[in-house]
C-alpha cells in the first residue's frame, strides 16, 4: 500500500499557495536582515549595554558607599545635634513642640483602625498633638464608621479632628494642602504623615523630632517602613526585598552624603516652614511627596533617614492592586522628571555635585534607565538575537554583570537570598508594566495623573479563614487574565525553542523559566485571591 501523507489531505492548489506564501515571507526576510534588522538590532544592543554599565556603576558606588557608612560613619545622633526632649515641671509640656499628625484616608474599611490608634497611642502630651484625619472615603458606611473611630478617641481625652472635602481634588497632595490650612494647626511647627495601614511605635516622635528641634535647617526625618504581611505570599516577598534595598541602600546613601533623598510620602515627619517655602503640596503628578521633596532640597533644606527608627505597614497582596502601585511609582517619577530637571540645571542654592547627583542618579539612573534596560535587554533584545544569531551579546553583558547587580541587589534582606533567581524573574515582568509606564509619564500620555489608592487588606482574610461556610472566592477574568504578559510569554516560548534548536548559547534554559514566570502572571496565579 502507498504510504500516505499528511499533505495527500490537503489540496495541491492549498498546498502551492502555502509554500509560495511561506517562500516570499522567507525571501523578504533574507533581504531586509542583512541591510537593516541586523545594523538596528546591533545598536539596540550597544544601548542596552551602555545602559547596564549605568546601572551597574550606579549600584557598584552605591555598594561601595553603604560599606563605608557602615564602618566609619558615625550614627545620625553624632552627625547631627540631638538630645532627647527632657520634661519640665516649671514650665510643663512647654518643652515639646506643637505637632500635628496628618492621616490621608481613602474608603479604607479594612485598615482605619490601625493608624489611628497607632497616632492616639503616641508617647507624646495630648495637649502638644493634634491628630488630623483626612478622609476622602467616597462610601457613606465607611466614612460613618471611621468619624465614630474619631469620636470614640476623642472621648478619651485626644485632640483628633475628622475632616472631609467636598472633592477629591488634588486627591492625597489636595488633601494634606487642605488640611495646612485649618485654622486649629497655624501653631505647629511640624507635620507627621502616616497612610491609613502604618502603626508607628509610640516612641516615634521623641526618637525623630528631637533632629529637627535641634538642626534648624533639617527639613526632614524620614523612618524604615517595615512590613507586617511580607510572608503573605510569594508576591509580598519579592516586594519586600526591592524595598528593602532601596531603604536599606538607597536611602541610606543619599541621607549620608548628599543629606537629600525621596520623601517615601508617609512614616516621615516634615517641618512645616519648609513645606511651605518650597511652595507647599503639588498635584501635578502622582508622587506629590517626591515633589515636595526635590523642591525642598533645591532651597538648600536637608534631610535624614533614621533606617532604625521603623514603622509597621502593609505591603499590597493582590496583584491588581500591586500592578497599580508600581504604574504610579513608576510614571510618576518619569513625569517629574520631566518637568522638573531644567529647574534643577538653572537652581543656584545647590552645589554642582547635587544637582549632577539629583538629575542623574537620582531620577535618570534609578527611576528611568533601571526599568528600561531590564525590560528591553532581557525580555526583548536578548531573546530577538537569538533568531538573529549575526548578533551577538557579550558573555560579560548578558550574564556576569546582571549576576552582580542581582548580587548587589540582595544586600537589603538576607533572609531571602534563596529566592534571588526567582526575584530576578518576578522584576523582569514587572518592567514590562514599569517601563510603559516610565513613557507614559515622559510624555505626560492619557494615564500620566491616573491615581489609584493601593488596597489594603488588613486582617481581612484572618477574618473570612474564621468564617464558617464554604468560601467563595472572587473571580472577575478582566483581573487574572493579562494578554501583555501572556503575549510575551508566546514570544519568549518561540526564543526559547529556537535557541533549543539552532542556537549554541544556552540561552533557552533563561527563556523558558522567563516564559513559565509570564504564564503564572499572566494567568493571575500570583499573590492573594480575596474570599467574597
Amino acid at each position: 500500500m502507498a504510504e500516505v501523507s499528511g499533505k495527500s489531505f490537503l489540496p495541491e492548489a492549498f498546498q502551492g499557495r502555502t509554500a509560495d506564501i511561506a517562500g516570499q515571507i522567507g525571501l523578504i526576510w533574507e533581504l531586509i536582515k542583512a541591510p537593516l534588522i541586523v545594523p538596528l538590532l546591533r545598536l539596540a544592543v550597544y544601548i542596552c549595554l551602555a545602559m547596564e554599565l549605568m546601572l551597574f556603576v550606579e549600584r557598584l558606588y552605591m555598594g561601595m558607599v553603604i560599606i563605608l557608612i557602615k564602618l566609619f560613619w558615625q550614627k545620625p545622633e553624632k552627625r547631627y545635634n540631638w538630645e532627647p526632649i527632657r520634661e519640665d515641671l516649671e514650665i510643663g509640656n512647654s518643652a515639646f513642640p506643637l505637632v500635628l499628625i496628618q492621616i490621608p484616608m481613602f474608603n479604607e474599611r479594612e485598615v482605619y483602625k490601625i493608624s489611628i490608634g497607632a497616632a492616639c497611642n503616641l508617647s507624646w502630651p495630648t495637649d502638644r498633638l493634634v491628630i488630623q484625619v483626612l478622609d476622602d472615603s467616597t462610601d457613606p458606611i465607611i466614612k460613618d464608621m471611621i468619624e465614630k473611630e474619631c469620636q470614640r478617641w476623642a472621648s478619651k481625652g485626644i485632640n483628633i479632628r475628622y475632616q472631609i472635602r467636598e472633592t477629591r481634588g488634588g486627591y492625597k497632595a489636595g488633601a494634606l494642602k487642605e488640611g495646612l490650612k485649618r485654622d486649629y494647626v497655624k501653631d505647629c511647627e511640624y507635620v507627621t504623615i502616616f497612610d491609613a495601614d502604618f502603626r508607628p511605635e509610640p516612641d516615634f516622635l521623641r526618637r525623630a523630632v528631637p533632629f529637627l528641634i535641634n538642626n534648624p535647617r533639617m527639613a526632614l526625618v524620614q523612618a524604615r517602613w517595615r512590613f507586617v504581611n511580607s510572608d503573605e505570599c510569594l508576591m509580598t516577598r519579592m516586594q519586600e526585598m526591592s524595598l528593602d534595598y532601596h531603604f536599606t541602600v538607597e536611602q541610606e546613601v543619599g541621607s549620608a552624603t548628599h543629606a537629600f533623598f525621596g520623601f517615601n510620602g508617609t512614616g516621615g515627619i516634615w517641618r512645616i516652614a519648609a513645606i511651605n517655602e518650597a511652595g507647599g503640596w503639588k498635584d501635578r503628578t502622582t508622587v506629590e511627596d517626591m515633589d515636595l521633596a526635590v523642591r525642598a532640597g533645591l532651597k538648600g533644606w536637608k534631610f535624614l533617614y533614621l533606617g532604625d527608627l521603623q514603622v509597621k505597614s502593609e505591603l499590597p497582596s493582590t496583584f491588581k492592586a500591586f500592578r497599580y502601585q508600581q504604574h504610579r511609582w513608576s510614571c510618576g517619577p518619569a513625569n517629574l522628571f520631566r518637568k522638573m530637571v531644567m529647574e534643577i540645571v538653572r537652581n543656584k542654592k545647590v552645589t554642582l555635585w547635587k544637582k549632577v547627583y539629583v538629575i542623574y542618579s537620582f531620577f535618570f539612573v534609578r527611576k528611568i534607565i533601571a526599568h528600561m534596560v531590564t525590560f528591553f535587554f532581557f525580555c526583548v533584545v536578548l531573546p530577538l538575537t537569538i533568531l538573529v544569531p549575526e548578533v551577538e551579546v557579550p558573555k560579560w553583558g548578558a550574564i556576569y554583570i546582571p549576576c552582580i547587580i542581582t548580587a548587589l541587589n540582595s544586600v537589603g534582606t538576607p533572609r531571602s537570598i534563596h529566592l534571588l533567581f526567582y526575584w530576578i524573574l518576578f522584576e523582569n515582568v514587572m518592567s514590562l508594566h514599569r517601563t510603559k509606564a516610565t513613557f507614559i509619564g515622559l510624555l505626560e500620555a492619557k494615564r500620566a495623573n491616573e491615581w489609584v489608592v493601593t488596597e489594603k487588606l488588613g486582617d481581612v482574610l484572618k477574618n473570612k479563614s474564621n468564617t464558617k461556610g464554604a468560601k467563595k472566592f472572587r473571580f472577575n477574568i478582566g483581573d487574572r487574565i493579562h494578554l501583555l504578559e501572556l503575549g510575551f510569554a508566546g514570544f519568549l516560548f518561540f526564543c526559547g525553542c529556537y535557541d533549543f534548536l539552532y542556537g549554541k548559547n544556552n540561552y533557552f534554559i533563561y527563556m523558558f523559566l522567563q516564559t513559565i514566570t509570564f504564564s503564572i502572571m499572566g494567568f493571575g496565579y500570583i499573590g492573594t485571591i480575596i474570599p467574597s
